[in-house]
């Protein structure tokens, strides 16, 4: 029989642990999900290591509790919650009922309370119980069978409170703490104790006459005159200080041992939550489920080999079938084909010698309705076939009718739309050292299914796509550009392999070089990379505050080193380093191991992924190349043209967003600035300060560019406090002065969300939608992430959409003009071309003028241009 393990854990302290521990993350609906993960990973450690035969998590049930009724400042002075943590809450309660954790909390008691009580009764068991938080006060419920768990850094560090260790560390036992607390009480929580009193002096006391209570008996033996003095002045502080710090083991829980059995995951709501929150790392983690296909219809698949022009009809659906999913790379095991008549496959090995073939690909009267056009395209021009005459796309057209889904294989896009006759990849390929080449017949099979389900579900999606007036969209939009996509990725970026060695050693010195000084000036070795040697360097030898010491201990994250900067020089330096070496190791490394034999980079750009339409890019990412720092700019001069005597040539749209959202608002004021030509963030100071232009200070205007962008995105007073580094409260009055000074925005707000609760989605400027269901949650956190997301989904979707406009109308006009210049990358709001000499003259005049006229507003879009031998020498 297994031995009885309870493992008891704090919601909140983990949670809040979670969140300020890992960077921000969000998933592809802009779902802040960082607590939801660490929390996730912290999780999967302890039931791993601890393996419990009960479990529980405990919430705190609200602000108030019995200890206000005897101190009403009782944890006063927090801050309140980000709203970025807050909307994560309900996901936890999500993830924990996936993991059948019985989950409880108690109106006017803490998890403390439930924690204390329950491990109270399990230690008069005799059973052995774990307890995990942040919060050291719970070290006071340490016994011979309860060991309290309290995290230190990141989301895995703990350490071990038993009663020897509280012994060890302190020289007291742990209800003892309580006392301790009582003398020195806690910022964290608002409890006072006695002024002047702290650990040193509460533990000395502690030594010797044990108790608070015994303290108050010998006040006459306490010579010390101040501490006498304070002691005496707040005697009655000191008792309630101790009650407060007090946790209730006999607490009116409803709640037994019994009922907290684990019996382990529900791994379909676990997969479910996972995709939900794009935990892409921890679905592949998941132990592998016993899934039973559902038996296939028989279908007729003919294996051709000679290839007759009667076999290709004049519209035909096709499939290009690879094992891996990188296009650019994977090798092509065949060709599907399919129409209501006949089922075809073609292994690639006919492909390639069939002269028949070749001329019905290429030719782009032949119409052909592809799974995913641009994989298609991609993969065949690097055989020499440029395939044309692609009418319907299955990816694209399922991404624009519904895009909260990330869609994996071709069987998951057919599944999403009821049709079950395709099934997925690793049933036919494997999965991982597995996975393996099957049968020419499988593949056959497998490849033509596919290419059968788009030609039975095309004329379904055009009718959706047209019933939501969104098929302008796909077909002049996404359609022509994954066209262009394919090109771009295929043509590549020609990457100086010298050039990133290069950069990879001067960053190679300066790090040893800050290595050296920051010894220096630490007076010691030690590993810098390490947060726990770097925390005793900086606040144990130097003497820093730590600004996150008494719930988290000593934090070194970057946020927290910003905060610490202006106090000590070896922060800087510390920071520096740490940007170097992530330069080093995430972009000189990466890039060096993605480029081809050819000397290019060909990243993939991932055009049915994120529900604003914005492109992302991998393999490598282009897009996040960072350009603070001099040294990440450099990075830029290793992209250079493929062409000997030609330039780079590159265009950005200027505030595209900002504009954007002036002609949505119909804001005057915005219109105005833009219609004048005014410097946006200098006129936003100038209204939200009340002062005149010529009074607008650098920080003034840094203040407004923050808030001006940050409304884009939907920021709120603690993310606009983060950017600026001010108080929230500061942050929130910035942000009601903003929306007083532009009442058009504040109008456009309310009424976007107005119409999202009406409709249940907004669109852009070009009928997008972002579908939000949520935005009638009665739960006010999910509802508040689904109204922000309300208002910037139309900006940013618009903006997305403007410039994919702007590159099929580039792409048109060069081919019309017979220039040689070629679009090479899409990085946000910029283009950049790869251009002969004799053609950047032309440029700088067909650029600007097809880039402004894409779209008409009621503001001026306005485009920048430079040129030069690198990408970094355009900027």
């Amino acid at each position: 029989m297994t031995k009885k393990k309870i493992v008891l854990l704090d919601g909140n302290s983990l949670a809040y642990r979670a969140f300020f521990a890992l960077p921000p993350l969000t998933n592809e609906h802009g779902i802040h999900t960082n607590s939801v993960y660490g929390f996730t990973m912290m999780l999967q450690n302890i039931i791993a290591e601890e393996k419990p035969t009960h479990l529980l998590v405990a919430w705190d049930a609200g602000k108030t509790t019995f200890r206000h009724k005897t101190f009403v400042e009782y944890k006063g002075g927090r801050q309140k919650t980000p709203s970025e943590l807050s909307e994560q809450f309900p996901y936890l309660r999500k993830l924990l009922d996936a993991y059948n954790i019985t989950q409880y909390e108690l109106d006017q008691f803490e998890a403390d309370d439930i924690i204390g009580t329950l491990s109270h009764i399990g230690d008069a068991e005799g059973t052995e119980v774990v307890i995990i938080s942040g919060d050291k006060d719970l070290t006071q419920l340490a016994t011979e069978n309860t060991t309290v768990y309290i995290t230190r850094k990141g989301i895995t560090d703990t350490e071990k409170y038993t009663p020897e260790h509280i012994m060890d560390k302190y020289g007291i036992k742990p209800l003892q703490i309580i006392d301790m607390k009582g003398l020195m009480g806690d910022a964290s929580d608002n409890i006072p104790g006695v002024p002047g009193v702290g650990e040193k002096t509460a533990l000395k006391l502690l030594l010797e006459y044990g108790s608070i209570e015994n303290v108050y008996k010998s006040l006459d033996q306490i010579t010390a005159k101040k501490l006498n003095e304070n002691l005496t002045k707040y005697e009655e502080q000191a008792y309630m200080s101790k009650e407060l710090a007090t946790i209730d083991v006999d607490s009116p829980i409803t709640i037994s041992i019994d009922e907290l059995v684990y019996t382990g995951p529900d791994v379909d709501k676990l997969t479910s939550i996972y995709k939900e929150l794009n935990f892409k790392t921890l679905l592949e983690k998941l132990a592998p489920q016993e899934v039973v296909e559902k038996p296939l219809d028989e279908i007729k698949v003919t294996i051709a080999s000679d290839i007759t022009e009667e076999q290709l009809t004049d519209t035909m659906a096709i499939h290009i079938e690879m094992m891996d999913e990188n296009y650019l790379n994977a090798e092509i095991l065949g060709i599907g084909l399919a129409d209501a008549d006949k089922t075809l496959f073609i292994d690639f090995s006919e492909v390639e010698k069939s002269a028949v073939l070749k001329e019905w690909l290429q030719n782009k009267d032949k119409k052909k309705y592809s799974t995913d056009s641009k994989a298609a395209l991609a993969s065949m021009a690097r055989y020499g076939i440029h395939l044309e005459g692609i009418e319907f796309d299955l990816l694209l057209a399922t991404y624009i009718v519904n895009p909260a889904t990330s869609y994996t294989d071709v069987a998951s896009i057919t599944r999403e739309l009821g049709y079950s006759e395709v099934q997925q990849d690793e049933f036919v390929y494997g999965k991982g050292a597995k996975k393996a080449v099957p049968s020419i017949e499988e593949i056959a099979e497998h490849a033509s299914r596919k290419a059968q389900a788009v030609w039975k579900l095309r004329p379904v999606l055009e009718d959706k796509l047209r019933e939501n007036d969104q098929y302008d969209l796909y077909r002049d939009l996404e359609l022509p550009l994954a066209s262009i996509l394919g090109k771009m990725e295929s043509t590549g970026v020609k990457t100086d392999k010298e050039i990133l060695v290069g950069i990879g050693k001067e960053l190679t010195l300066k790090l040893t070089d800050l290595e050296a000084m920051i010894y220096e000036i630490a007076g010691e070795k030690f590993n810098v990379n390490s947060p726990k040697q770097l925390g005793v360097i900086l606040f144990e030898k130097i003497g820093l505050t730590p600004i996150k010491k008494t719930k988290t201990g000593y934090s070194t994250a970057a946020d927290v080193l910003e905060k610490l900067e202006s106090e000590h020089e070896i922060i800087r330096y510390i920071l520096n380093y740490r940007q170097l070496a992530k330069l080093n190791s995430t972009y000189i490394v990466g890039l060096l191991k993605e480029i081809h034999e050819d000397g290019k980079i060909h990243t993939r750009f991932q055009q049915a992924l994120t529900q604003t339409g914005r492109l992302s890019s991998i393999n490598p990412n282009l897009q996040n190349i960072p350009v603070r720092l001099e040294e990440g700019r450099k990075i830029r001069a290793a992209f250079v043209p493929s062409e000997p005597g030609w330039s780079l040539f590159t265009a950005d749209y200027s505030q595209i967003e900002l504009r954007v959202l002036a002609h949505i608002s119909q804001d005057e004021k915005l219109i105005e600035a833009f219609q004048q030509g005014a410097d946006i963030h200098t006129r936003t100071a100038a209204d939200v300060f009340g002062v005149e232009i010529s009074e607008v200070t650098s920080e003034m205007r840094q203040s407004s560019k923050a808030v001006n962008f940050g409304i884009i995105y939907g920021i709120s007073d603690y993310g606009l406090s983060q950017s600026l580094n001010i108080p929230r409260k500061d942050a929130a009055t910035f942000i009601s002065k903003y929306l007083a000074s532009f009442p058009g925005v504040k109008q456009y707000m309310d009424d976007i969300i107005a119409e999202a609760k009406l409709k249940g989605f907004v669109t852009t400027l070009m009928n997008r939608r972002r579908y939000l269901p949520e935005i009638t949650s009665s739960n006010f956190n999910i509802r508040g992430f689904a109204e922000r997301t309300a208002m910037n989904t139309p900006i940013q979707g618009s903006a997305a959409d403007i410039i994919k406009k702007a590159m099929i109308d580039m792409a048109a006009r060069l081919e019309s003009e017979g220039m040689k210049t070629r679009m090479l990358l899409q990085v946000h709001d910029e283009l950049i071309f790869e251009a002969p000499e004799d053609e950047l003259e032309k440029l700088k005049k067909i650029v600007p003028e097809v880039m402004e006229s894409a779209i008409s507003l009621d503001v001026p879009l306005k485009v920048e241009w430079e040129f030069g031998k690198s990408w970094y020498d355009t900027k």
